[in-house]
Protein backbone atom coordinates (compact mmCIF):
# COMPACT_ATOMS: atom_id res chain seq x y z
CA UNK A 1 0.00 0.00 0.00
CA UNK A 2 1.78 3.32 -1.24
CA UNK A 3 1.32 5.90 1.71
CA UNK A 4 3.80 8.79 0.24
CA UNK A 5 1.69 11.91 -0.16
CA UNK A 6 -0.94 10.34 2.11
CA UNK A 7 -0.84 13.32 4.98
CA UNK A 8 -2.51 16.85 4.26
CA UNK A 9 -1.50 20.07 5.30
CA UNK A 10 -2.10 20.41 9.15
CA UNK A 11 -4.18 22.68 10.04
CA UNK A 12 -6.31 23.75 13.51
CA UNK A 13 -9.76 22.08 13.02
CA UNK A 14 -12.47 25.20 12.93
CA UNK A 15 -14.32 23.96 15.05
CA UNK A 16 -11.23 23.37 18.34
CA UNK A 17 -12.46 26.41 20.14
CA UNK A 18 -16.31 25.23 20.41
CA UNK A 19 -14.99 21.57 22.53
CA UNK A 20 -14.25 21.23 25.84
CA UNK A 21 -10.98 20.05 26.80
CA UNK A 22 -9.47 19.32 30.21
CA UNK A 23 -7.66 21.68 32.42
CA UNK A 24 -5.88 20.48 34.99
CA UNK A 25 -9.16 18.44 36.15
CA UNK A 26 -11.94 17.02 33.59
CA UNK A 27 -15.16 18.75 33.90
CA UNK A 28 -17.95 17.05 35.07
CA UNK A 29 -21.50 16.53 33.29
CA UNK A 30 -23.51 17.29 36.62
CA UNK A 31 -26.90 15.92 34.89
CA UNK A 32 -26.28 13.19 32.48
CA UNK A 33 -30.21 13.62 31.62
CA UNK A 34 -29.04 16.93 29.79
CA UNK A 35 -26.97 14.69 27.25
CA UNK A 36 -29.00 12.04 26.34
CA UNK A 37 -28.15 10.07 29.85
CA UNK A 38 -30.55 8.08 32.06
CA UNK A 39 -28.25 8.77 35.52
CA UNK A 40 -30.31 5.47 37.66
CA UNK A 41 -29.13 3.62 34.69
CA UNK A 42 -25.36 4.78 34.81
CA UNK A 43 -25.75 4.51 38.66
CA UNK A 44 -26.45 0.98 37.96
CA UNK A 45 -23.04 0.42 36.20
CA UNK A 46 -21.47 1.01 39.70
CA UNK A 47 -22.03 -2.41 41.24
CA UNK A 48 -21.29 -4.24 37.96
CA UNK A 49 -17.72 -2.94 37.73
CA UNK A 50 -17.56 -3.55 41.63
CA UNK A 51 -17.54 -7.60 39.90
CA UNK A 52 -15.06 -7.14 37.83
CA UNK A 53 -11.25 -6.64 38.35
CA UNK A 54 -11.23 -3.39 37.22
CA UNK A 55 -8.90 -0.69 38.98
CA UNK A 56 -10.69 2.40 37.26
CA UNK A 57 -13.13 3.30 34.52
CA UNK A 58 -13.54 6.65 33.23
CA UNK A 59 -16.19 7.67 30.70
CA UNK A 60 -15.68 10.53 28.81
CA UNK A 61 -18.66 12.43 26.62
CA UNK A 62 -18.62 15.82 25.00
CA UNK A 63 -15.24 16.41 27.24
CA UNK A 64 -16.55 16.19 30.22
CA UNK A 65 -16.96 13.07 32.33
CA UNK A 66 -19.84 11.45 32.30
CA UNK A 67 -18.98 7.72 34.56
CA UNK A 68 -16.10 7.58 36.68
CA UNK A 69 -15.39 4.12 38.96
CA UNK A 70 -12.29 3.49 41.07
CA UNK A 71 -8.59 5.33 41.43
CA UNK A 72 -8.27 7.07 38.27
CA UNK A 73 -5.09 8.27 39.44
CA UNK A 74 -2.84 5.18 39.56
CA UNK A 75 0.05 4.66 37.41
CA UNK A 76 0.44 1.21 35.64
CA UNK A 77 1.40 -1.16 33.07
CA UNK A 78 -0.76 -0.03 30.10
CA UNK A 79 0.58 -3.72 27.98
CA UNK A 80 -0.03 -3.32 24.36
CA UNK A 81 -1.85 -0.40 24.52
CA UNK A 82 1.95 0.90 23.88
CA UNK A 83 1.85 0.35 20.58
CA UNK A 84 -0.94 2.28 19.78
CA UNK A 85 0.73 5.26 21.27
CA UNK A 86 2.96 4.24 19.17
CA UNK A 87 1.17 5.02 16.24
CA UNK A 88 0.13 8.50 17.03
CA UNK A 89 3.83 9.32 17.74
CA UNK A 90 4.29 7.97 14.34
CA UNK A 91 2.46 10.80 12.37
CA UNK A 92 4.49 14.21 12.82
CA UNK A 93 7.67 12.66 11.86
CA UNK A 94 5.72 10.94 8.86
CA UNK A 95 4.18 14.29 7.80
CA UNK A 96 7.97 16.12 8.13
CA UNK A 97 9.35 14.02 6.01
CA UNK A 98 12.00 12.07 8.32
CA UNK A 99 10.03 9.00 8.28
CA UNK A 100 9.38 7.34 5.22
CA UNK A 101 6.90 4.20 5.57
CA UNK A 102 8.06 2.71 2.06
CA UNK A 103 11.29 2.14 3.67
CA UNK A 104 12.45 -1.29 3.94
CA UNK A 105 14.09 -3.20 6.64
CA UNK A 106 17.40 -3.33 4.28
CA UNK A 107 17.06 0.11 3.47
CA UNK A 108 17.15 0.89 7.24
CA UNK A 109 20.28 -1.43 7.83
CA UNK A 110 17.57 -3.55 10.49
CA UNK A 111 18.50 -7.37 10.94
CA UNK A 112 18.03 -9.31 13.79
CA UNK A 113 19.94 -12.49 15.84
CA UNK A 114 20.71 -15.06 13.71
CA UNK A 115 20.20 -12.76 10.91
CA UNK A 116 16.71 -12.10 8.59
CA UNK A 117 15.63 -14.03 5.34
CA UNK A 118 16.16 -11.94 2.16
CA UNK A 119 12.49 -12.19 1.69
CA UNK A 120 12.05 -10.09 5.25
CA UNK A 121 14.37 -7.45 4.53
CA UNK A 122 12.09 -6.50 1.90
CA UNK A 123 9.38 -5.88 4.22
CA UNK A 124 8.63 -2.12 4.64
CA UNK A 125 7.55 0.26 7.81
CA UNK A 126 4.03 0.34 6.83
CA UNK A 127 4.37 -3.24 6.83
CA UNK A 128 5.70 -3.25 10.71
CA UNK A 129 2.71 -0.76 12.03
CA UNK A 130 0.15 -2.64 10.45
CA UNK A 131 1.52 -6.12 11.69
CA UNK A 132 1.65 -7.60 8.11
CA UNK A 133 5.53 -7.79 7.61
CA UNK A 134 5.82 -11.55 6.90
CA UNK A 135 8.85 -11.38 9.59
CA UNK A 136 8.26 -14.66 11.54
CA UNK A 137 11.82 -14.02 13.89
CA UNK A 138 11.69 -14.35 17.48
CA UNK A 139 10.31 -11.47 19.61
CA UNK A 140 12.08 -10.14 22.75
CA UNK A 141 8.91 -10.71 24.79
CA UNK A 142 6.22 -12.29 24.71
CA UNK A 143 2.38 -12.03 24.93
CA UNK A 144 1.78 -11.96 20.94
CA UNK A 145 0.72 -15.35 18.30
CA UNK A 146 4.22 -15.90 16.86
CA UNK A 147 3.29 -19.13 17.79
CA UNK A 148 0.83 -19.69 14.72
CA UNK A 149 3.16 -18.18 12.76
CA UNK A 150 3.60 -19.85 9.13
CA UNK A 151 7.07 -20.69 8.38
CA UNK A 152 9.55 -18.12 7.82
CA UNK A 153 10.09 -17.03 4.28
CA UNK A 154 6.32 -18.32 3.18
CA UNK A 155 4.37 -14.79 3.43
CA UNK A 156 5.21 -11.78 0.96
CA UNK A 157 5.53 -8.98 3.57
CA UNK A 158 2.30 -6.72 3.60
CA UNK A 159 -0.03 -9.16 2.43
CA UNK A 160 -0.79 -11.56 5.89
CA UNK A 161 -1.62 -10.11 8.65
CA UNK A 162 0.16 -11.85 12.04
CA UNK A 163 -0.24 -10.04 15.92
CA UNK A 164 3.38 -10.19 16.30
CA UNK A 165 5.23 -8.81 19.09
CA UNK A 166 8.50 -8.55 16.43
CA UNK A 167 6.82 -5.88 14.16
CA UNK A 168 5.66 -3.60 16.77
CA UNK A 169 8.86 -3.57 18.89
CA UNK A 170 10.88 -3.29 15.09
CA UNK A 171 8.04 -0.37 14.48
CA UNK A 172 9.96 1.25 17.90
CA UNK A 173 13.68 0.50 16.20
CA UNK A 174 12.31 2.40 13.15
CA UNK A 175 10.77 5.13 14.41
CA UNK A 176 14.04 5.86 16.95
CA UNK A 177 16.50 5.41 13.89
CA UNK A 178 14.60 7.96 11.34
CA UNK A 179 13.42 10.22 13.73
CA UNK A 180 16.21 10.67 15.79
CA UNK A 181 14.26 10.83 18.98
CA UNK A 182 13.58 8.17 21.86
CA UNK A 183 10.50 7.06 22.22
CA UNK A 184 9.75 7.99 25.45
CA UNK A 185 11.13 11.66 25.16
CA UNK A 186 8.21 11.89 21.97
CA UNK A 187 5.66 10.50 24.79
CA UNK A 188 6.88 13.23 26.61
CA UNK A 189 7.23 16.16 24.52
CA UNK A 190 4.65 15.05 21.51
CA UNK A 191 1.64 14.14 23.49
CA UNK A 192 1.33 13.85 27.35
CA UNK A 193 3.20 17.14 28.09
CA UNK A 194 1.06 19.16 25.67
CA UNK A 195 -2.40 17.20 26.46
CA UNK A 196 -1.67 18.38 30.40
CA UNK A 197 -0.79 14.97 31.73
CA UNK A 198 -0.97 14.53 35.39
CA UNK A 199 0.28 11.19 36.53
CA UNK A 200 3.02 11.16 33.35
CA UNK A 201 6.99 10.54 34.43
CA UNK A 202 9.26 9.60 32.35
CA UNK A 203 11.49 7.81 34.37
CA UNK A 204 9.04 5.26 34.61
CA UNK A 205 9.48 4.41 31.41
CA UNK A 206 12.12 1.87 30.28
CA UNK A 207 12.75 -0.52 27.28
CA UNK A 208 12.81 -4.77 28.02
CA UNK A 209 13.38 -7.63 26.69
CA UNK A 210 15.80 -10.96 26.04
CA UNK A 211 18.64 -9.75 23.88
CA UNK A 212 19.81 -12.79 23.33
CA UNK A 213 16.44 -13.28 21.26
CA UNK A 214 15.44 -10.05 19.69
CA UNK A 215 17.61 -6.89 19.39
CA UNK A 216 14.82 -4.83 19.56
CA UNK A 217 13.15 -4.49 23.04
CA UNK A 218 9.27 -3.58 23.76
CA UNK A 219 9.15 0.01 25.06
CA UNK A 220 6.65 -0.03 27.97
CA UNK A 221 4.24 2.53 29.16
CA UNK A 222 3.17 3.33 32.38
CA UNK A 223 -0.05 5.47 32.76
CA UNK A 224 -2.77 6.34 34.84
CA UNK A 225 -6.66 6.00 33.69
CA UNK A 226 -7.42 9.92 33.67
CA UNK A 227 -3.90 10.51 31.36
CA UNK A 228 -5.00 7.54 28.88
CA UNK A 229 -8.29 9.20 28.57
CA UNK A 230 -6.75 12.56 27.17
CA UNK A 231 -5.03 10.16 25.16
CA UNK A 232 -8.16 8.63 23.90
CA UNK A 233 -9.39 12.06 23.44
CA UNK A 234 -7.03 13.68 21.60
CA UNK A 235 -7.64 11.08 19.24
CA UNK A 236 -11.25 11.72 19.10
CA UNK A 237 -10.55 15.31 18.31
CA UNK A 238 -8.58 14.04 15.42
CA UNK A 239 -5.53 14.86 16.77
CA UNK A 240 -6.00 18.72 18.09
CA UNK A 241 -6.13 19.96 21.31
CA UNK A 242 -7.81 22.77 21.94
CA UNK A 243 -6.54 24.46 18.48
CA UNK A 244 -2.97 22.84 18.67
CA UNK A 245 -2.58 20.34 16.24
CA UNK A 246 -0.46 17.96 17.96
CA UNK A 247 -0.91 14.73 15.46
CA UNK A 248 -1.77 15.45 11.84
CA UNK A 249 -5.64 15.18 11.43
CA UNK A 250 -5.39 12.73 8.31
CA UNK A 251 -3.19 10.70 10.73
CA UNK A 252 -5.33 10.15 13.28
CA UNK A 253 -7.81 8.59 10.43
CA UNK A 254 -5.05 6.68 8.88
CA UNK A 255 -4.11 4.83 12.06
CA UNK A 256 -7.79 4.13 12.79
CA UNK A 257 -9.04 3.17 10.06
CA UNK A 258 -9.35 -0.49 8.58
CA UNK A 259 -5.95 -2.09 6.74
CA UNK A 260 -7.07 -5.43 7.68
CA UNK A 261 -10.86 -6.31 7.50
CA UNK A 262 -11.68 -8.27 10.51
CA UNK A 263 -12.14 -11.64 8.10
CA UNK A 264 -8.45 -11.69 7.37
CA UNK A 265 -6.79 -11.40 10.63
CA UNK A 266 -4.53 -14.65 11.56
CA UNK A 267 -4.90 -16.69 13.41
CA UNK A 268 -8.58 -17.49 12.94
CA UNK A 269 -8.71 -17.41 16.92
CA UNK A 270 -8.75 -13.38 16.52
CA UNK A 271 -11.39 -13.27 14.17
CA UNK A 272 -14.71 -12.38 16.19
CA UNK A 273 -16.18 -10.81 13.55
CA UNK A 274 -16.30 -7.33 15.92
CA UNK A 275 -12.77 -6.07 14.72
CA UNK A 276 -10.47 -5.25 11.93
CA UNK A 277 -7.22 -3.72 12.57
CA UNK A 278 -5.40 -0.56 11.44
CA UNK A 279 -1.94 0.83 12.42
CA UNK A 280 -1.51 -0.37 15.49
CA UNK A 281 -5.48 0.21 16.61
CA UNK A 282 -8.31 -2.59 16.34
CA UNK A 283 -10.73 -1.25 14.74
CA UNK A 284 -14.91 -1.78 14.84
CA UNK A 285 -15.21 -3.61 11.88
CA UNK A 286 -17.92 -5.75 9.93
CA UNK A 287 -21.83 -6.81 9.89
CA UNK A 288 -22.80 -7.57 13.30
CA UNK A 289 -21.19 -3.92 14.56
CA UNK A 290 -23.77 -2.06 16.47
CA UNK A 291 -24.66 1.55 14.42
CA UNK A 292 -23.51 3.10 17.62
CA UNK A 293 -19.93 1.70 17.11
CA UNK A 294 -19.43 1.98 13.84
CA UNK A 295 -16.62 4.37 13.27
CA UNK A 296 -14.94 3.48 16.91
CA UNK A 297 -11.93 2.04 17.88
CA UNK A 298 -9.51 0.15 20.26
CA UNK A 299 -6.31 0.49 22.11
CA UNK A 300 -6.16 -2.53 24.09
CA UNK A 301 -3.59 -4.59 26.26
CA UNK A 302 -3.34 -7.78 28.10
CA UNK A 303 -5.36 -7.86 31.46
CA UNK A 304 -7.64 -5.33 30.67
CA UNK A 305 -5.80 -2.34 29.12
CA UNK A 306 -8.39 -0.17 26.73
CA UNK A 307 -8.88 3.06 24.96
CA UNK A 308 -11.81 3.01 23.47
CA UNK A 309 -12.80 5.56 21.09
CA UNK A 310 -16.43 6.31 19.86
CA UNK A 311 -17.13 8.92 17.26
CA UNK A 312 -20.87 8.65 16.66
CA UNK A 313 -21.64 9.23 20.72
CA UNK A 314 -18.56 11.52 21.32
CA UNK A 315 -17.32 9.31 23.75
CA UNK A 316 -13.69 7.77 25.14
CA UNK A 317 -14.19 5.04 27.50
CA UNK A 318 -10.58 4.48 29.82
CA UNK A 319 -10.05 1.01 30.96
CA UNK A 320 -7.25 -0.51 33.65
CA UNK A 321 -6.54 -3.16 35.44
CA UNK A 322 -3.72 -3.18 37.67
CA UNK A 323 -1.12 -6.30 36.85
CA UNK A 324 -0.47 -7.82 40.01
CA UNK A 325 -1.27 -11.62 40.01
CA UNK A 326 -4.30 -12.45 39.48
CA UNK A 327 -5.98 -9.26 38.24
CA UNK A 328 -7.60 -10.06 34.96
CA UNK A 329 -10.54 -8.21 33.20
CA UNK A 330 -11.67 -10.16 30.08
CA UNK A 331 -12.96 -8.55 26.52
CA UNK A 332 -16.08 -9.84 27.57
CA UNK A 333 -16.39 -8.28 30.45
CA UNK A 334 -15.35 -5.20 29.82
CA UNK A 335 -17.70 -5.02 26.73
CA UNK A 336 -20.51 -5.42 29.65
CA UNK A 337 -19.56 -2.04 30.86
CA UNK A 338 -20.46 -0.64 26.81
CA UNK A 339 -23.18 -2.39 26.61
CA UNK A 340 -24.65 -0.79 30.00
CA UNK A 341 -23.35 2.88 28.66
CA UNK A 342 -25.45 2.32 25.49
CA UNK A 343 -28.50 1.36 27.35
CA UNK A 344 -28.16 4.00 29.47
CA UNK A 345 -28.71 6.49 26.63
CA UNK A 346 -32.13 7.69 26.50
CA UNK A 347 -31.74 10.18 22.99
CA UNK A 348 -29.11 11.10 20.04
CA UNK A 349 -27.74 14.27 21.32
CA UNK A 350 -26.33 16.09 18.47
CA UNK A 351 -22.59 16.56 18.00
Amino acid sequence: MLISGLLLAVSVVPAAAQHVFPGERWERIEDPALVGYDPARLDAIHPYVDGLNTTAVMVIVGGRVLFEHGDVERVSYIASVRKSILAMLYGNYVESGAIDLQKTLEDLGMDDVGGLLPIELRAKVWDLITARSGVYHPASNPGDNLADAPPRGSQEPGTYLLYSNWDFNAAGAAFELMSGVDIFDALQTDIMEPVGARDFERRRHRKAGDMSRSRYPAYHMHLSTRDMARVGYLMLREGNWNGRQLVPREWTHTISGVVTPSEEIHPDSRRDGEFGYGCMWWVWDGPEVEEDLIGGYRAQGIYGQWIIVIPSLDMVIAHKTAVPPNRSTSWREFRGIIERLLAARTERIPN
